[in-house]
């Protein structure tokens, strides 16, 4: 694995190539709940000076009507990424009057299922498509895993580059389908190296009980109203999280386009008994999309995603087998709560290398026996990747110290490092690696770590921790002067967004039956 990935950054700073990483882009989704000042879920409407949450293209919302989910463009420049992420959330903070951005990924106080409100977009088909899809995951895995937030990187090599290294080897077939072949090697090393995500950066050690309504689901109680693991680094990314057990036999393939597509897709199609006895509509009440394993693609949470853009209508599957896989979203990260807008820039320079090295290091495929241990390496991190004595699965099927094989990861990364300060003509790659990998030799540097640490320093629970991180955060953020440029722009934006979505409700439609039978029959076109 290491002398792959090294032979390879070694032949990319003798070629002309490597020039051309400089074209990468990088972009953020960051969720966030809105919440009130004392720690509940905000009951009020998707605010109007954030424009429609349909149709604008940087603010919209998630699950809930209450889970914002802020939008950048893909840039070549990460800075960039992170300052157009400061603007939408400076913007933001202007527009919720006294609620607050929740800072971190688990809810404040959830009371129950009512107090969580499905989001609203408005009688368009598919505004409605929107929302009784979301209905269907309220009846199928309950509306409190739904309140999970996280921020998604979103990362594309240059196609530039991309064109170079199939000419340097000799690849003589289609340029979207070495593309795609190209990303999926990057995720299938993501997949078995990913885990050093939710150690180095997951930040949700603990959780309000009222998020399981007090059940103890193989907890510790932190304090009165806290339950926690002493050594997780990520329950967003556990069993009670996004890595739901009730999507545990799903076996989607990531060893090649078709492969991931079929499986997908087969998904889609398939029927499920339990869903079935839910009904799709009942008594002329909207429950859920349909009755099969997924109702839709995005219904299936993976730690990393292949993506294409998809047309206005179109299938994201669909998408894939038109364009071929044009970016990765990686879907690991926790909301940081000790920053303002959840993310910081070495983090991003870290996944940066990270990927680098996912897509340089060898990568056969994996078996169904390699893909239970990279599940099973999953969740032992995220509940208990703090455990000094943690083991996780290799691919032979042996066990090995987390440590011991992060040590050897470090290790492997240095030369990927290396390239991309070559490319950028600093050192900034580096010095990040160096400093996670200090967290490496002492978890208790992580941020998992140090949620814990101040909760019992301030003797806190887990919702008092949340509440004073977010009310700093939001003073910080109504501080800081917005460019008047910028505040403009998204005004405009949310105001051009309500019209479009006022013209989509006034065209004429046909009945949202027809609807969604046109968007599931673009299954024959797009393969099978």
């Amino acid at each position: 694995m290491n002398a792959s990935a090294d032979q390879r950054v070694r032949n990319l700073q003798a070629g002309g190539e490597r020039g051309l990483l400089r074209g990468s882009r990088k972009g953020l989704e960051k969720e966030s709940l809105r919440v009130t000042r004392d720690g509940h879920i905000a009951r009020t409407r998707h605010p109007a000076g954030l424009g429609s949450a349909l149709c604008h293209s940087e603010i919209t919302t998630d699950y809930s009507e209450a889970l914002l989910e802020l939008v950048t463009p893909a840039f070549r420049d990460a800075d960039e990424a992170i300052e157009r992420l400061t603007a939408l959330h400076q913007y933001t903070a202007t527009q919720i009057d006294d609620e607050l951005l929740w800072a971190t990924s688990m809810p404040c106080l959830v009371g129950g299922d009512d107090s969580i409100p499905i989001a609203d977009y408005g009688h368009s088909n598919v505004g409605w498509m929107k929302h009784v899809y979301r209905r269907g995951l309220d009846w199928r895995y309950g509306r409190a895993m739904q309140a999970i937030a996280g921020i998604h990187f979103n990362y594309s090599f240059s196609e530039a580059f991309l064109r170079a290294v199939q000419e340097r080897e000799g690849d003589a077939r289609p340029f979207a389908t070495f593309r795609s072949d190209f990303y999926f090697r990057l995720i299938r090393n993501f997949q078995r190296h990913g885990w050093l995500v939710p150690y180095l950066m997951g930040a949700s050690p603990a959780i309000c009980k009222s998020f399981t309504q007090g059940r103890n689901l193989d907890f510790e109680s932190f304090s009165p109203h806290t339950f926690y693991t002493p050594h997780a680094t990520s329950l967003r990314m556990s069993d009670i999280g996004y890595k739901n057990n009730a999507q545990a036999a799903l076996n989607i393939s990531y060893n090649d386009l078709d492969s991931y597509v079929d499986s997908l897709r087969r998904a889609i199609r398939t029927p499920d008994p339990d869903y079935a006895r839910i009904g799709t509509r009942v008594d002329g009440e909207w429950r859920q999309l349909n009755t099969n394993i997924l109702q839709i693609e995005n219904e299936y949470y993976s730690f990393v995603r292949p993506k294409a853009a998809a047309r206005s209508g179109e299938q994201p599957t669909c998408a894939l087998r038109r364009a071929g896989v044009e970016y990765v979203e990686i879907r690991a990260l926790d909301l940081d709560p000790f920053s303002p807008i959840g993310i910081t820039p070495d983090q991003m320079v870290f996944l940066e290398t990270l990927l680098l090295f996912c897509l340089l290091s060898d990568s056969p495929p994996v078996d169904a026996a390699e893909q239970s241990h990279i599940n099973a390496n999953q969740g032992l991190v995220a509940r208990s990747g703090r455990d000094p004595d943690l083991t996780l699965y290799r691919g032979d099927g042996k066990r090995v110290r987390l440590r011991d094989w992060a040590r050897e990861l470090f290790d492997a990364m240095e030369g990927p490092a290396e390239l991309l300060d070559e490319i950028h003509g600093d050192a900034r790659y580096r010095h990040v690696l160096a400093r996670y990998r200090a967290r490496v030799d002492n978890a208790e540097l992580t941020p998992s770590a140090q949620v814990l640490a101040e909760m019992a320093a301030n003797r806190e629970e887990f919702v008092e921790f949340g509440l004073r991180v977010s009310a700093a955060h939001a003073q910080t953020l109504r501080n800081t002067p917005l460019d008047p440029a910028i505040r403009s722009r998204l005004a405009r934006q949310a105001t051009e967004s309500l019209a479009e979505q006022a013209r989509l409700e006034a065209a004429d439609e046909p009945a949202f039956e027809a609807f969604l039978h046109a968007y599931f029959e673009q299954e024959p076109t797009c393969g099978s």
